[in-house]
């Protein structure tokens, strides 16, 4: 099995059991999944725990997959979740926070925040296709062009009541599909503007 079949495929594989489709997978998207918990933890040898038990979960879980989620997202959750719940752990315990901090001073990973940044990015673009016209138009003339409500209001032959209706709207939509997928810190940064 090459790295052409699409996650779809693997999906359906890996629920029927198939250990193939599973090193797939694995090859494909264990990197990502270390360098996420790498960028919480700055721990080696904690990363690749998180590394083990991500895709220990994949497989216990394999039954509840469907294949048109998007795997990537289904992993990052997983590894986020425990990457976390390891700092928790770390900051009970004052050596393991002494280790951590030492590591955070001679590590940091900017390349793989700036990936991390693209693919949420590109995963609210999704969602913001998803909105209907007017919404998108609205939540693009604020959000990205910067305008006011009034002056949205002026540019489209609207009311200023009507651009807030599809601001809520959109922001409403907008953090429901990001709570879903967990992208918390995304949300706040889409709702600081």
């Amino acid at each position: 099995m090459n790295n052409q079949v699409s996650d779809s495929d693997l999906i359906n594989q890996l629920v029927s059991g198939d250990e193939a489709s599973f090193t797939v997978i694995y090859n494909r998207y264990s990197a990502k999944v270390y360098r996420l918990a790498f960028r919480f933890l700055k721990d080696e040898d904690q990363s690749e725990e998180i590394v083990q038990e991500v895709f220990i979960n994949l497989w216990l879980s394999r039954d509840k997959l469907t294949p048109d989620g998007n795997l990537w997202l289904y992993l990052y959750v997983i590894a986020k979740r425990l990457s976390l719940n390891a700092l928790r752990q770390v900051y009970r315990s004052s050596d393991l926070s002494e280790k951590l901090l030492k590591h955070i001073s001679i590590e940091d990973n900017h390349t793989e925040e700036d990936v991390l940044a693209h693919d949420l990015e590109v995963f609210t673009e999704k969602i913001i296709q998803q909105l209907p016209k007017q919404q998108q138009l609205v939540y693009k003339l604020s959000r990205v062009d910067g305008l006011s409500h009034k002056e949205i209001a002026e540019q489209l032959h609207i009311s200023q009541n009507t651009v807030k209706n599809h601001m809520v709207s959109a922001l409403k939509t907008l953090k429901d599909q990001l709570k879903q997928s967990e992208f918390v810190f995304l949300i706040a940064l889409l709702f600081c503007k």
